[in-house]
């Protein structure tokens, strides 16, 4: 639980600074639950609101929080680094940023030894498609339907989701392949992975030879659809995937941004657990605890190609170098891969069991500490439940348990604590999951 410390001044009720909120910050901020939850304190995997109340914190800030809130070897290694020197920008050289990018190339997989520092998983996809483009000289890129990839112009062209993109497209030559989205697949539910992969790959190939001049840049696929509903690929799809894009004369692209940093299990990227070498990876969340750090790696030969100028105001400074060295540091130390093998093997069969009870939780899914319940209104139609979804969430609020929700019609539930979270905390955190269930299962 949270060490309570006192405030120098009272910050005002929640329903004031929600009311703060709604007249100040533009309406697209928009916070989970009718009345939001007003945060002030964190610790481990616990978060206290300004009213005091504790909650067991199970979606980590979208995944950003991986070794929990306030780490000391986080806070320490930044307030040294603040105490020395807060800012340069790329046009200077520090040892916090090379130190950063060797730890990312010696966790990587094989071949991506060039790193780039920028804020945020859009900035970190922009880079990644420009150095594409750059690289091969073209400029069609090919993703997938139910993909996210972030708010810029060019992020929100590549993400899937219509209620993701508040224009239609700004970025000529973008097309969406089918997503390898094994429970809505239109096979049947007998098919086979190797099936499912199949009929997958072949929508991929008909998408570049008809929608595309056949010459693409490059392919972006995240290693699992996060805001999509924590969609796992069909075994064998990236490999397959990163084969035919480079048959094509693409390169291909892994987001890592929810899936990196042993998020999955057992290995550090997601991309490995289909032995994918990617031609450029992006990354960001995770990879700081919370400070706003994204990279973008690549092979030596495409970072090479881009001889223009570029720079980044923020990108790589001293202090989110510190934070991001701090994290991998505790995240080696930790062998957070085997830490989100063993507690997420814990929280999919809890999540097994509560859909042997509710039959509206049509499929659980995902890898590690990245598990999610697609809510449906019956297994046979497959309906989307978005408004039992809703009901889902307050009630976990109400039991103090924050969780996730995601999908194309935000039905899915999603989970992705600290990698650090222990057995007592899951099992603490399941507790109330199925108390939540209970309640949404009333309606």
């Amino acid at each position: 639980m949270i060490v309570t410390s006192t405030p120098e001044a009272s910050p005002g009720t929640a329903a004031d600074i929600v009311d703060r909120q709604r007249t100040t910050l533009f309406p697209w901020v928009k916070p989970y639950y009718a009345e939001p939850v007003v945060l002030s304190e964190g610790e481990g995997v616990w978060v206290k609101d300004v009213e005091g109340q504790d909650y067991l914190d199970f979606f980590a800030g979208i995944l950003t929080t991986s070794i929990g809130h306030c780490h000391p070897a986080v806070t320490e290694r930044v307030t040294r680094q603040m105490q020395r020197l807060g800012h340069t920008s790329t046009l200077y050289v520090t040892e916090p940023q090379l130190e950063v990018a060797q730890q990312i190339i010696d966790l990587a997989p094989e071949g991506l030894t060039r790193a780039a520092f920028t804020n945020s998983g859009t900035e970190a996809v922009e880079t990644a498609i420009m150095a594409a483009r750059v690289h091969t000289g073209r400029t069609e890129v090919v993703a997938l339907r139910h993909a996210y990839s972030g708010r810029s112009s060019l992020a929100t062209s590549i993400t899937a989701h219509a209620s993701w993109r508040p224009l239609p497209s700004t970025s000529a030559g973008i097309v969406h392949a089918r997503s390898p989205y094994r429970y809505r697949a239109p096979l049947g539910p007998d098919a086979t992975d190797e099936q499912l992969t199949a009929f997958f790959i072949d929508d991929l190939v008909e998408t570049i030879e008809t929608t595309t001049s056949g010459r693409p840049a490059a392919l972006i696929v995240e290693s699992i659809q996060g805001v999509g509903g924590f969609i796992v690929p069909t075994e064998g799809y990236l490999a397959q995937a990163a084969e035919v894009i480079r048959h094509y004369g693409g390169l291909f692209i892994a987001d890592e941004v929810q899936t990196g940093f042993g998020r999955t299990g057992t290995h550090w990227f997601g991309c490995q657990h289909d032995g994918v070498a990617p031609d450029i990876m992006v990354m960001a969340k995770g990879i700081a605890n919370g400070f706003p750090v994204a990279a973008t790696v690549a092979r030596e030969e495409v970072a090479a190609s881009w001889g223009s100028l570029s720079v980044s105001t923020y990108g790589g400074n001293p202090v989110s170098m510190a934070a991001t060295a701090a994290t991998l540091d505790v995240m080696v130390e930790e062998d957070v891969p085997t830490r989100s093998e063993t507690r997420g093997h814990q929280l999919r069969q809890a999540l097994e069991g509560l859909q042997q009870r509710f039959e509206w939780i049509g499929e659980v899914r995902g890898r590690g500490l990245m598990q999610a319940m697609e809510i449906v209104e019956d297994r046979t139609s497959k309906t989307p439940d978005a408004a039992r979804t809703r009901a889902l969430m307050q009630a976990a609020r109400e039991e103090h348990l924050l969780i996730g929700a995601g999908g194309l019609s935000g039905h899915v539930i999603r989970t992705g604590p600290s990698m650090l979270i222990t057995e007592s905390e899951t099992a603490e955190a399941i507790a109330r999951l199925t108390r939540a269930c209970e309640r949404a299962d009333a309606l």
